[in-house]
């Protein structure tokens, strides 16, 4: 009698154990197979990195494509010509009325504007 209970303990003790070991060696998979993936990355991370660029380039690059001059963009906005140059050098960041306008004046929808913006 006794060794039928120690079976059934056993058989069960098996039918509790195994799905949770399973799960943990699937788990144990799964975050190997995502830190793998996220090494593999660094050079895809790394260029993207290299892409984004300041709203000041960004915005100095526009008006070059456009060819037009601060002084041009200063006149068509409203503002000092000072302000289009702290804005394209980064010292400051234009309004986002100012930032709409820009973008009407370029010719360019602001997602277009702000898509390879970095944050920093």
């Amino acid at each position: 009698m006794a060794g039928v209970r120690m079976v059934n303990l056993l058989v069960f003790s098996l039918l509790i154990f195994i799905p949770i070991i399973t799960a943990a060696i699937y788990l144990f998979f799964l975050i190997v197979k995502a830190l793998k993936k996220y090494i593999n990355s660094n050079e895809v991370r790394t260029e993207k990195t290299q892409i984004k660029k300041s709203l000041g380039q960004t915005l100095k690059e526009h008006r070059n494509n456009c060819k037009m001059t601060q002084e041009f963009v200063a006149e068509s906005l409203g503002v000092s010509r000072q302000a289009v140059s702290k804005w394209e050098s980064g010292v400051s960041d234009p309004s986002t009325s100012n930032l709409l306008a820009l973008c009407k004046l370029y010719g360019i929808s602001p997602e277009e504007l702000l898509k390879n913006i970095s944050s920093q």
